[in-house]
Parts: C-alpha cells; structure tokens; sequence
C-alpha cells in the first residue's frame, strides 16, 4: 500500500526487543546462534528488527539483511544469502571478503555473486553445495572475530530448498561467539504441508535457538500507535473500534487510520483477503459462505446440518480450504477462519437473502438442538443468528433472554448491547412487553444497571435519563425515587455535585417505611457522611437498618452497616470500622452479592492502612482483587481496590509496585471519581521523586489548578494536600500558604484522624518554611491550624505519627514511622529532626540521623529530600558514608534481580510479580546500569558477589 501511514513512535515490543538483545549477550559469549521470530502478516517483524538492528549497529555490531521472495513455493536459490553478500561486497569489496576465506574458497561464492570470478567446477552437486555452507559459515566466524556479527534473514516461510537448507546448516553448527543469526516467518501461512515446518522442528532441538513470537498490539499500543500516526490521542471510541476491527495487527491498524475516521478497509485489502478463497474450488467457497455466517468458529455438527451436507461431503468440500489455510481445524471438532478478516470478507460476499437465509438456518438448527453449539453459547448464538435472519419477534425475545444470561453470569458489558437490540427492535414488535414479561422501562432500567456495574457511566446515564422521562412519579413514585437514586451515583461518577439534593427529593417521594425508603437511605446517610454531615447521617442510618431487618434484606443491611463503618472511621474508631465492616462482608458472602464483598474489603484495606496494619491491608488486596475478578466487578469494586493498594504499596514505600499498580487500574478505563483517586496516588510518588511537570498535568487533568467544586471533604482535603506540596516543591511558599488559607477557611474540616492530621502536619511544615518571609500569614495561619488541631480525635498509630510531626516532636515521629514501616514519612521526620538538631549546635546528632535518613531516601528514590538531607550533611560536616550495595538498588529491582539470577525471563518475571513484561524490560536496562554490567549473567554474577540477595 503505498503512502501508507506508519506511526513515527515505535510502539510495544519492549519485551521481545530485550529477548533480541539478550540473545546477542549470549551470542557474544557463545551460547546462542539462532532467534526464529514468528508472528502473522503485518503484526510488524520487520519494524521489530529493524529498530533492533538500529540499536545493536549503533553499538558496533555489524549487521547484515536477507530477505526470501515470494515467486512460488520455492523461491530463488540462496536469495537471503546473496543480498547478504552484494551488501558485504557493497560496504567492503570483494577482495577484503576473499582474503577473510582460505585460498580459492571465493570461487564457492561466485555462485551467489558474480563479483567473486568464476564459479567452482563441480556445479551443483552435493560436495559443491556441502562446501558452498562450509564457506558461508566460515565467513561468518572471520567477520565476527573484528565485530558482532547479526544476519538477519526475512520471511522464510518463502525461502527456497537451498536456502532453508543453509539456514539448518548454519544454525546447527555456528558455535563461535559473537554471530548471531535472526529468521522471521509468517506464523499465519505455515500450513500443514508447508515446507518450512519441518525445519522449524529441527531448530526447534537445537541448543542456542530461540523461538519467539511477536503478538498481536494490545489496545493500549495500538492508541499509542494511533496517536504517533495521527499526532494526538485517538478518541476512546475511535481506538476501541480499530482495535477490534484490526484485531491489533500493526498493518491493519495503518490501513485503517489510511481510510479516515470511518475505519473502513480499502477495495485493494478485500481483494487481497479474498483472492486466497476465490482460487477454491466453487463448493468449498459456498461452504465458507455457509461457515462465514456462523462466527470465526463453527463446529463441525452446526455446519453439516445448515449446510445440509453429509460428513464425508462437507469433509471433501473443506479439505481445500484447510490445505489453503483459509480454514483451520480446531479442538471439539470445529472449523476456524485463520483470521477474523478472511471471515468477515467472505461473510460480505453474502447476497441480502443469502445472508438472511443463512442465519435463519443457524437459529433453526440450534433452537432444535443446543448442543450443536459449545455450552453457554445457545443463548447468544440465537439472539446473533435470529437478528441476522431479520425475524424481529424470535430476535428480541433471544435478546432478552441472552441480555439476562449475561447478568447472570456477570457479565454485564456484554448484555448492555444485547439490550440495546431489545429496545431497537420494541416498536417492530407490538406486544413486545406481553413477549418478555417486562415493559420499555424495565428494559431502560436493567440496560442502565448493566452499564453502570460495567463501569460505562456514560451509557448508564443515557438509560437512566430515559427511564426517568418515561415514568410519571405521582404514579410510580418508588420506581422513580429508584431511578434518582441511580442517577446520583452516576453524578458522583461524573464527578458532578448536588447528590444529596438529588437524594432529599427521592426520600420525599417514599415518605412511608418499605424496601424503596430504605434503599435511598442507604446513598443519602453515606453521602452525608462523606459531606462531613456526620449527625444527621447516622440518624438515617439507624433507620435504614431497622427497615432493612425488618424486610430481612441483608445487603441492604450490609451496605447500611458499611456506611456505619464510615462514621466510625471518620470518627477515628478504627477498630469498630474493620469490625462493622467484617459483619458487612459476613453478610455480603451469604448473599453472594458481589457487590457487597468487594465495597466490604476495599473499605477495610483503606481501615487497615489506617490503622498502620500494611502487611494486613496489602494481603487483603490480594483477596479483593481476586474476589473482584470472580464476581466480574472489575471497574466497579476491583478498581477501588486497585486504588487502595496503590495507596498501600505508596506509604510502605514501595513506589514502583503502585505506579504498576495505578498503571493497571487506569487500563480499565475507571469511571471518573475513581480516575481522580488513582491520580492522586501518583501524584503524591510524583511529588515526593520531584517530578514537577508530572504533579502539574495530574493537578491539572483532577481540577485541582482550576479549583473545581467538589462534594466530599475526604476528596477536598487530598486534593488540597496535593495542592501545597506543589506549590512547595517548587519553592512557592507564598502560594501553598495562600491554598492552606483558603481550606481552614471552609466551614467543614474533615473530621477524620489521619487526614485531618496529615493535612496539618503538612501546614506545620508550610509554615515553618514561610516564616523569614511571612510571620504575620503563618502566626494566622498557625493558630486557625491550632483550632482545627483542638477538635481532632488521635486514635490509631498513623494519626498519632502525623500530629507528633504537627507538633513539632520529630524524633518520636521518625520512630513511629518507623515502627509502622513508612520509609518516605521516616526519612522526611529524620530530616526535620536533624534540622533541630543543627540549630541548637548538636551537629554529631544532625549528621546521625540524616546517616539513617538518606539510605531511606535513596532506596526510594526521593530525588527532592535525598539533595536536601545531602545540602544539609555538607552544612553540618557529617561524613557521608559510601552507599551500600544493597541500597543501589530499589526494593521492586531488588526483586526483579532475584528472578533473574534465577535465569527466569521478563515475562515469567512480570508474571510473577503482577507486572507488565515492559515495566519488567525497565527494570532490568535500570539493573544492568546501575551493577555496571551489560549481560543478565553478569547481574546475577554481582548480586552473589555483592551479597545483594542474602535474606
């Protein structure tokens, strides 16, 4: 395609880059000889080794290209080897490559060029050929004694006799350091009888070859490669829809991008996709034609009997389409398109009736016989093939009752569309409602609840929105007081106030004790809670619950109770909040409400961070993510528990893990307030490693620059906390104590312990380096401070650390951090402590506690208080210590490192350690940095040698 859009920015690959480069270490040392790169038509070997090679030239290895040609099934001979040669021969002429040869052996090469003179006499008989790969190999031993040496050989899967031959011959006997040899094929072509299969067997056996496969782009790399293509960032939309289209083929992907935004493939693909089927004899196609209409899989039983064909005819129709890779054999018996695309072509070619008639067939069979398809499936495949057919009564009534298998099954994206087909097809079918047992607001309203547990907000909204048009409240108030309810938590989730407002006018509309009453009790007395409105929330609590057991509803009674949990943590009771929050989950189990069990744990990691108990909260992240997982609560409760371990690996110092751990929470696409909270937590890594333009743009995308209104005190106080350590970092004191006014202006603090005291442990700090230039602003500030202080409970060991840094006692704040594992508070409490120290004359004490102090900061690394504790060191005369070997490293390199000189690869690495392969890559380029080594074994070799691994 020519002109075709290529992304400037390389995309992905990291790991399979570093696979490629680790393979040259061992080449050097003599262990390897051989990559095989495998991977399907445009998923981008070529850009893969075209960037290693780059990378491996730029470091003095010479490299060389071959690439096989497509004339038919076997090619032209030595064609990869020759364009090798013609580049040697190009770069250094052909008597400095006779004279690396022993006397006369040119004469073999001359086969391949003629720059070589005459050809050897023999011709090409066995001896000949045997010498022919004797000179090759030998070229490549001479060539690498002066330099790494990389050939690199271009789909073999075209690669005549000759060639794959030489490839054998070499791979099998290059055993001199430095050569390295790397083949890419076409994974999608190797048919059954494809000649390269077997060779690949064989290489397969030999010591010192590698097979790797590249796969497919995920959807995060395929918006980056859209964005490195067009300039900016795709819309979610547009990138969702190109990666399902592209199936994250890099080749598509462009040819994709190359049609416009309407993402349709060009005539030329469709042609080409086609031409392999259009060679098949007429019945194999009309039987594809058959197979196209029933999905990318069709098992063998389904086919027969719509295409109406006995075994053994539809086995001798297929068996073409199988030799020609169009069709692949797959486990139980069925049928699979090498490629959604080849389906999806032929699928095209379809007649309207055609098309029709096909699908009709399909429902029938499988509405007479539900095994013909795999278990699980008849539902969907009904409300598939009965919308196919166009038969709007039989399609509506399979989509409903699909749309309601999916809620059973948790899977709520996929019913959201299944009801979405219900709705479009509600006026094709007058008693529609009589059909499905459910009017169009029911369907509004379940559609709303699916997209709203899936985590698509906005779909949610505009089910919502629409039921609440439908519904007259003098009617059918409960069901409209039910509907608010639901539309203020998806405010919430779009960031938007005047919640509680919305719920006041829900409870005026279910004045009377009932189910209804009692589930908008739930929303407003949490919702208070959070506005710090803590008196008249319990009062709604307390009547909520005897509603609820009345009703004997438990998970009204569980949600009830967490909101209970929430006035005690506010309160600073921190072990009744993980006790009523137990019961909650105790509740929520026996209900099997998902729901319930992941809201339950997710409040009890954050109590438990609270209650400085972090090994406890980091094991009950597991369970909760797990628990998530099952019930299919990913991007509801999963990723507020995503949040909170952020948040636990953040205050026990473990700062890579929860970047990795926000990383991964943001791929899921988090509805807004839960984006915020993750932001935040990067923010405050950000913050404590200097990062200042990265604090920027995440205040900037939260609203924290613009002051954007927000409801919550617990989200205004984080937010402001974030405000002023920005200000700070960059040396804006005038500026943090102008934010810092403006919160203990507000007329709600937050009333809970940790945060209320984090905060003003912060304005402690604030104040004490605003002073020489504005006494009057911090003597104010520091007394409102002092009010805020008066009101605030101390309960919990975390309180108790941040309000001894309040106060000023930073020795016995630097030991409580101490004791509650919190290396970035200690560090920073030594620091402050060291300061006292130094200005009362003590500068033995001050260099003694910033000795402690910057290993602590290091180990972070905390860029910002690793130069303050070292500018201070030099002012008191301490000595700085030579860093300890263990303290090179971070903590999450510290295990990487142990998986590697366990030999184990960056994928079983990041596997291991519930990271992706490309954090992994970083990780071990940081490694080899800062051990002054360049081989993986080399890193190993120190770790033993510098005891880096001793427990």
């Amino acid at each position: 395609m020519l002109g075709r859009s290529v992304s400037p920015v390389f995309v992905g690959r990291e790991e399979e880059l570093a696979t490629l480069r680790e393979a040259l270490d061992e080449a050097r040392k003599g262990n390897a000889t051989a990559v095989l790169l495998g991977g399907e038509a445009g998923v981008g070997k070529t850009r893969l080794l075209q960037r290693f090679a780059d990378q491996v030239a730029a470091d003095g290895a010479r490299v060389l290209f071959g690439g096989c040609v497509e004339l038919s099934t076997e090619g032209l001979a030595y064609a990869p080897f020759t364009a090798a040669l013609r580049q040697l021969v190009r770069e250094q002429g052909a008597e400095r490559i006779a004279a690396l040869l022993p006397e006369g052996a040119a004469r073999d090469l001359a086969r391949l060029l003629p720059e070589f003179g005459e050809p050897s006499a023999d011709g090409e008989t066995d001896t000949g050929r045997a010498r022919l790969f004797e000179q090759f190999l030998t070229l490549l031993e001479r060539l690498a004694d002066s330099s790494p040496t990389v050939l690199i050989v271009e789909d073999v899967h075209w690669a005549d006799r000759s060639s794959r031959d030489l490839i054998a011959f070499l791979s099998r006997n290059l055993r001199v350091p430095q050569v390295l040899m790397v083949m890419t094929y076409r994974s999608d072509d190797l048919h059954r009888q494809h000649p390269l299969r077997p060779v690949l067997a064989e290489l397969g056996r030999v010591n010192g070859v590698l097979r790797l496969d590249l796969p497919r782009l995920s959807r995060d790399e395929v918006a980056q490669q859209m964005a490195g293509i067009l300039g900016s960032a795709p819309l979610y939309t547009r990138v969702q829809k190109v990666y399902e289209r592209s199936e994250g083929i890099p080749l598509f992907v462009e040819a994709m991008l190359e049609c416009g935004a309407d993402g349709t493939f060009p005539e030329s693909m469709q042609d080409l996709i086609l031409g392999a089927v259009e060679r098949l004899p007429e019945e194999t196609q009309r039987v594809l034609r058959v197979a196209a209409a029933g999905g990318i899989r069709v098992g063998h039983p389904l086919l027969a009997a719509v295409s109406n064909l006995s075994d053994l005819e539809l086995e001798a129709a297929l068996r073409p389409a199988i030799a020609g890779n169009v069709l692949q054999i797959a486990d139980n018996r069925a049928y699979v398109f090498r490629h959604a695309l080849i389906r999806e072509a032929v699928h095209e070619e379809l007649l309207p009736g055609e098309h029709q008639r096909l699908h009709a067939r399909y429902a029938e069979e499988i509405s007479k016989n539900r095994s013909l398809v795999p278990p699980g499936r008849a539902a969907v495949e009904l409300a598939h093939h009965w919308y196919g057919a166009r038969a709007d009564v039989e399609a509506l009534i399979a989509a409903w009752e699909a749309a309601k298998k999916s809620f059973r099954a948790f899977a709520y994206t996929e019913a959201v569309p299944l009801l979405e087909r219900v709705l479009m097809l509600w006026d094709r079918v007058p008693d529609a409602a009589e059909r499905i047992g459910a009017d169009h607001t029911a369907v509004l309203e379940k559609a709303a609840k699916a997209a709203q547990a899936g985590g698509e907000v906005d779909r949610a909204v505009k089910f919502t929105k629409a039921a609440l048009a439908e519904l007259d409240e003098s009617r059918e108030p409960g069901r409209v007081a039910m509907l608010i309810v639901r539309w203020a938590h998806l405010k919430i989730s779009k960031g938007r106030t005047g919640v509680v407002e919305d719920l006041r006018r829900a409870l005026t509309l279910v004045p009377e004790p009932g189910t209804a009453r009692a589930e908008v009790l739930v929303p407003m007395s949490q919702h208070l809670m959070l506005r710090g409105e803590a008196a008249e929330g319990a009062m709604y609590i307390e009547e909520g619950l005897r509603l609820a057991r009345e009703l004997g509803d438990r998970c009204l009674e569980a949600d009830l109770l967490m909101n209970l949990a929430l006035g005690h943590s506010l309160a600073g009771d921190v072990e009744a909040t993980i006790a009523t929050n137990l019961k909650a989950l105790e509740l929520g189990r026996q209900e099997n409400s998902g729901r319930v069990i992941t809201r339950a744990i997710g409040n009890n990691i954050d109590a438990l961070l609270e209650a400085g108990r972090s090994d406890e909260a980091l094991k009950l992240c597991e369970e909760g993510w797990l628990a998530a997982k099952r019930y299919g609560r990913i991007r509801a409760g999963g990723l507020f528990i995503l949040n909170n371990w952020a948040e636990a690996l953040e205050t026990t110092g473990r700062w890579d893990e929860a970047i990795d751990t926000v990383e991964r929470a943001l791929s899921f696409g988090p509805a807004l307030r839960t984006h915020h909270h993750l932001m935040r937590v990067r923010a405050d890594i950000a913050l404590a490693r200097g990062e200042v333009e990265l604090v920027e743009s995440i205040l900037s995308e939260i609203g924290v620059l613009k002051e954007r209104p927000e409801d919550f005190v617990q989200d205004i106080t984080n937010s402001t906390r974030l405000h002023i350590g920005w200000h700070m970092l960059r040396g804006e004191h005038s500026a943090a104590l102008k934010v810092a006014e403006g919160m203990l202006a507000r007329p709600a603090q937050s009333s809970k312990a940790m945060l209320g005291w984090r905060l003003l442990a912060l304005l402690r700090t604030t104040c004490d380096a605003a002073e020489a230039t504005e006494p009057g602003r911090t003597r104010a500030l520091r007394e409102q401070a002092a009010e805020v202080a008066a009101h605030l409970s101390v309960v919990g060991p975390v309180a108790e650390a941040y309000k001894l840094t309040y106060s000023g006692d930073f020795d016995a704040s630097a030991a409580a951090w101490e004791r509650l594992g919190r290396p970035h508070s200690q560090a920073k409490a030594l620091t402050r402590a060291a300061k006292v120290a130094a200005l009362t004359g003590d500068r033995d004490g001050a260099a003694a506690r910033l000795a402690v102090a910057l290993p602590l900061a290091r180990a972070l690394p905390a860029d910002p208080l690793i130069d303050e504790i070292e500018t201070l060191s030099r002012r008191v005369g301490g000595v700085q210590r030579a860093q300890e070997p263990s303290e090179l490293l971070t903590p999450r390199e510290l295990e990487v490192l142990r998986l590697v000189a366990l030999g184990r690869t960056n994928r079983d690495i990041a596997a291991e350690l519930f990271i992706s392969a490309k954090t992994v890559s970083v990780h071990v380029s940081n490694i080899l940095g800062k051990l002054g080594v360049t081989t993986r074994g080399e890193a190993a070799a120190a770790a033993h040698r510098l005891s880096l691994l001793t427990p």
